[in-house]
């Protein structure tokens, strides 16, 4: 087990400047142990009073394309960050402060539980987020999972080359979810305006159904902020 005295309750540094994430493989998991752990992760969490919601594979699987998920994505304040991975190592698993300034990791069963405090983009965890998010089925749990609008944004700004099962997985979200569209635009207007539009013109290209509205919207914000317009 971690030394869970040492670990902060804040991270360490101002939240969000590397995230190039290392690969590790934490080593083969199955379902029943991806489940066994969930629980356990949601018990810790829930018990130490950290406030959370799921994203990343599971958020991905909830919302939009069915896709298997070696892993267990948590969001979470950057102020919970240290109280969160304590109650994690309190529960058993094996923890590390990975980066300090937006992700922290667990170990159980050969499954990764990601802490992380903050997304590409400067992007935090608050109060609205924290309100829309609902409880979904899951391998036999209801956890809290981000809502599809915060997921499609988050997804849309951290794609890149080296990881483009976002962008994918943000496309799916289009497909499938019924979106609240003022929320969406809003949102992306604060964190990622391009990105967003850029993904819901590909999204269209691609006959799904997009409506004009919110394209027209984050066009005329992107060419506000645009250099010389």
């Amino acid at each position: 087990m971690s030394d869970v005295a040492a670990i902060p309750d804040k991270p360490a540094q101002a939240p969000g400047t590397n995230f190039r994430e290392a690969q590790r493989a934490a080593g083969p998991a199955d379902d029943d142990l991806l489940g066994v752990v969930l629980a356990d992760a949601l018990a810790a969490l829930d018990g130490a009073g950290v406030a959370h919601v799921l994203m990343g594979g599971i958020g991905a699987a909830t919302h939009g394309r069915p896709r298997w998920t070696h892993d267990i994505d948590v969001f979470v304040r950057p102020e919970d960050a240290g109280r969160a991975l304590r109650a994690l190592a309190e529960a058993g698993f094996r923890t590390e402060q990975t980066y300090p300034d937006w992700l922290y990791k667990a170990f159980k069963h050969n499954v990764m539980v990601d802490v992380i405090f903050k997304s590409l983009g400067g992007i935090l965890l608050d109060d609205e987020m924290l309100a829309r998010a609902k409880a979904e089925e899951f391998m036999g749990q209801r956890p809290r999972v981000m809502a599809a609008e915060d997921l499609l944004v988050i997804k849309a700004v951290v794609h890149d080359e080296h990881m483009p099962r976002h962008w994918h997985d943000a496309l799916a979200i289009v497909s499938h979810c019924d979106l609240d569209w003022d929320y969406l635009v809003r949102r992306a207007r604060q964190h990622g305006v391009r990105r967003v539009l850029s993904l819901l013109l590909y999204a269209e290209s691609n006959d799904l159904v997009v409506p004009a509205g919110p394209v027209k919207s984050l066009f005329e914000s992107a060419f506000e902020e645009w250099p010389g317009a």
